[in-house]
């Protein structure tokens, strides 16, 4: 898991709606990325929300199938990580950071690096992993 990339909700969404602006940049990542994805359950949850509001269950489907068939694997967020949680969404709290946000601090920390595919640009140009380090988003350089 150390080798993996962190996959964030946008990422997700913009990979299964054809709608969104980063769509063709998401398949095209995806299509040449020879890294396996992790993310987290609060990030799946987050992309079936959006997913469902924004293209119905087809989609919503679509991406669980994904993760069924092993297409990426779900980091294991336990109850030690939620006063961790509290404590970014605190410092975050004027963007404001949501529980999957921090989930992706607390991937970055876990793992030892910050490399991740979103397209959530202002926040993860802001937040910092370890409280300083800066995490590099591979989607949109």
């Amino acid at each position: 898991m150390k080798n993996s990339l962190l996959a964030d909700t946008g990422f997700w969404v913009a990979l299964i709606n054809p709608q969104d602006q980063f769509h063709a940049v998401a398949v095209r990542y995806l299509a040449n990325c020879r890294h396996d994805l992790v993310t987290t359950w609060p990030v799946i949850t987050e992309t079936c929300y959006m997913l469902l509001s924004r293209r119905g269950m087809p989609a919503v489907e679509q991406f669980l199938k994904i993760g069924s068939s092993g297409d990426f694997s779900i980091f294991p967020l336990t109850s030690q990580h939620l006063a961790r949680s509290a404590e970014l969404m605190v410092k975050y709290a004027d963007l404001p950071m949501d529980l999957a946000d921090a989930s992706m601090v607390l991937l970055a920390e876990s793992l030892g690096h910050g490399r991740i595919l979103s397209t959530d640009q202002r926040d993860f140009n802001t937040y910092r992993w370890k409280n300083h380090q800066p995490f590099e988003n591979l989607l949109l350089p």
